[in-house]
């Protein structure tokens, strides 16, 4: 019976070298089109390529953490209501995730020097300009401006590290720099009190210190370059359709997990118009891409159960990593600490990313990378556990055991997820790294903004919920209430004369103590959750590896007896 023919889809055509290939010996070759080559350095030179690479990666994403670790004092310095401050953190992830759909490829055919000149030298530029205007839409472009710098620079820190090592050391150098961004948000702590204590004290020093960088920056990688690597004609025009597509459709979901909890989720209809918006944009995105012969995103990869799970994982890790600034830093803030108090705390949290991330680099071995996370997670069901039950007389110190565990756990875990991500990808072919770093970007990025959202909103919950409880028990009747009402009477009769105003001032300050202590609880809550979501985690991937080696055993067993054959 004849059979119809089933029409072959046509290979993707092959890119096209941009120059001449070099005479590379077999140890110096690029290990993919966009990387540079790995040719022998004298160890001066390592050296300065090491700290060019501690120096770029601190400078993709110290603005943010600046920013983040003085938000209080940005708002009312700029005159900026909560809901405009928190448009300052959405600027930067618009922007930086966007531009990773693109670092890629722009690696691939421009080379990564170019596109790190380009948002250095943009990010500087914005940067001295809102020094000389200081607006709220100058501090919006420079915000924009450093998401741009941060998608070249922490490629650029990981390249230039890889330069300082041989080859055989690849794998550690790839965890450390994939490691030194982090070490960013804890640093910004840590130098915001000098900063804002020169002079008058205002944010002009903050940027004026981002400006710095950003130059110093530039300043390094036009002195100290990349040796050359392959370079591709990769750009297709159906590329930039995608991005047009799927940047709003981004920037939409960065401002709805952003603004939700403050606006609350059900009162503001335009959160939800902005989600419909982002499908339809990214509904869009995904047909064009699915049916293209060479696509910026490789659509049917995200179909493979191993992606999905990898996607969901590295989504929940990124989430635990949010119970250090809206849990600890906020239960904090809530009780009056501000940078001063909180620079001893953040210099323990840097200490901890750093042992973490060296810990990581030194016992790094192809079998380690699943343990590894494995501790991780382990270290951020701790942390949470021993944060669940603070009281409102906890302060700084009381945190630096739980936190530094935290942050060894955090400083642990981006580097083997990065490693095993590429290890998926690379099987497939070098056409998916392009997918995988932009899957890589929005589930890090994204993660934080979903963990801070969710969490954030867990806390407003259940702070309401103590709140109405303990008012409802605060009866004037009760003689415990009585007696606080008039002590704290007591304590005022000397600055108020009238008993009327000294009464209704006591019932205020005992209603403020009462929504402390309901923070208080509700922040417990958060500390627990966090612990529990670890602790669920972590048996889901237990039981995956479970089922992998008993699928792996059942597999040799059964290709063991076929080799063997029945006994005679």
């Amino acid at each position: 019976m004849a059979t119809a023919s089933v029409p072959i889809k046509p290979p993707a055509p092959q890119p096209v070298p941009l120059r001449p290939l070099p005479d590379w010996q077999e140890h110096e070759k690029p290990s993919m089109p966009g990387s540079p080559s790995m040719p022998w350095h004298p160890p001066w030179r390592r050296a300065a390529y090491a700290l060019v690479a501690v120096l770029v990666g601190i400078t993709g994403a110290l603005g943010s953490g600046l920013v983040t670790a003085n938000l209080p004092v940005l708002q009312g310095q700029l005159g900026l209501t909560p809901s405009e401050g928190a448009w300052l953190s959405a600027a930067y992830v618009m922007v930086n995730v966007t531009a990773n759909l693109l670092v890629f490829k722009c690696r691939q055919q421009f080379g990564m020097r170019w596109f790190a000149e380009i948002g250095l030298g943009i990010y500087a530029v914005l940067t001295l300009l809102h020094l000389l205007v200081g607006s709220f839409a100058t501090t919006l472009m420079v915000r924009a401006g450093s998401g741009l710098a941060g998608a070249a620079c922490s490629t650029l820190c990981l390249l230039y590290m890889l330069q300082s090592m041989p080859r055989t050391h690849t794998g550690k150098m790839l965890v450390i720099g994939v490691g030194i961004g982090q070490l960013a948000a804890p640093l910004a702590w840590v130098v915001s009190p000098a900063l804002l204590n020169q002079g008058a004290g205002s944010w002009h020093n903050l940027y004026l210190f981002e400006a710095g960088l950003a130059l110093c920056s530039f300043a390094a990688v036009v002195m100290l370059k990349l040796p050359p690597g392959v370079q591709l004609k990769v750009f297709e025009p159906l590329d930039f359709l995608t991005f047009t597509l799927m940047a709003p459709a981004v920037a939409m979901v960065v401002a709805v997990l952003v603004q939700g909890y403050l606006h609350w989720w059900l009162d503001a209809a335009w959160l939800a118009w902005l989600l419909v918006a982002a499908l339809v944009l990214v509904v869009l995105a995904v047909f064009i891409e699915h049916h293209r012969a060479n696509p910026l995103i490789q659509t049917r990869w995200f179909a493979n159960g191993v992606t999905l799970r990898f996607v969901l994982g590295a989504l929940i890790l990124r989430f635990l990593t949010a119970e250090q600034s809206v849990g600890a830093v906020n239960f904090l803030r809530a009780l009056g600490m501000g940078p001063d108090q909180l620079q001893p705390l953040f210099a323990v949290v840097l200490a901890g990313m750093v042992i973490g991330m060296l810990g990581c680099s030194i016992t790094f071995t192809p079998k380690t990378l699943v343990p590894q996370i494995l501790v991780s997670i382990v270290l951020f069901a701790v942390a949470g556990l021993m944060d669940h039950h603070r009281t409102s007389l906890d302060r700084p110190h009381d945190f630096y055991l739980s936190q530094f565990l935290l942050s060894v756990g955090a400083g642990m875990f981006m580097g083997p997820l990065m490693l095993i991500g590429i290890g998926q990808a690379l099987k497939n072919g070098p056409a998916y790294m392009v997918t995988f770093s932009v899957m890589f970007s929005i589930t890090q990025t994204l993660g934080g903004l979903m963990g801070s959202a969710l969490l954030n909103t867990y806390q407003l919950q259940r702070e309401h919920e103590f709140s109405a409880a303990l008012v409802a028990t605060m009866s004037r009747t009760d003689p415990q209430v009585a007696q606080r009402l008039a002590a704290q009477g007591a304590a005022l009769s000397g600055v108020m004369a009238d008993p009327t105003l000294r009464a209704a001032q006591g019932a205020a300050q005992l209603a403020q103590v009462a929504r402390r202590e309901s923070n208080v609880r509700a922040y417990n809550d958060v500390f627990m959750f966090s612990a529990m979501t670890a602790v669920a985690f972590l048996l889901w991937l237990l039981a995956l590896l479970g089922r992998t080696a008993w699928a792996r055993r059942r597999e040799a067993a059964s290709s063991t007896s076929v080799v063997q054959g029945p006994a005679t």
